[in-house]
């Protein structure tokens, strides 16, 4: 390749994330995070299979496999599927929220909400990965995860709660 075309081509990446960002505001950094969180997950989920895999020889149950792989990609599309319907309920909450007695003042709350809930199952998940490789995870990390997950569906909920009440 060319270096007119490599400047090309990441002139054209910088322009669309550029645009982007400013469209998605706080949620371009976060959906960012979540989609390195996704490759991170079914990595290190691969890599765990493969040692389990080289463990258990003789266990069908143990190691990595197509079937496996294509179930957790299709969950991982399932995720994708659900930040973008909630990003489509704020903006039609943006959008049509003053006609439907609905008062919203921010740009996102539920698309940023949702996908925050996913980095950090992500991140439980990856630490099992870790764990099932053999690392020492600590306590106080997954602790304060499954805290903040919480904490998340908790916010989330109130948040429904305050629009029923309008």
């Amino acid at each position: 390749m060319k270096k007119e075309q490599i400047y090309l081509v990441q002139g054209a990446i910088s322009a669309i994330a550029a645009f982007a960002s400013d469209k998605l505001g706080i949620l371009f950094p976060v959906l960012m995070i979540f989609s390195a969180m996704m490759v991170l997950d079914f990595v290190s989920g691969m890599m765990a299979s493969a040692k389990e895999a080289i463990e258990h020889p003789d266990d069908p149950d143990k190691g990595w496999s197509s079937k496996k792989g294509l179930i957790g990609l299709m969950k991982k599309f399932s995720y994708i599927v659900t930040v973008c319907v909630a990003i489509l309920v704020d903006i039609l909450l943006i959008n049509a929220g003053k006609y439907i007695g609905v008062d919203v003042h921010m740009k996102t709350f539920f698309g940023l909400l949702v996908t925050v809930w996913f980095i950090l199952n992500e991140a439980l998940s990856i630490l099992e990965n870790a764990g099932r490789i053999g690392a020492k995870i600590p306590a106080f990390l997954l602790k304060v995860i499954a805290t903040l997950k919480k904490k998340v569906d908790k916010t989330g909920g109130e948040k429904v709660d305050e629009y029923e009440k309008q």
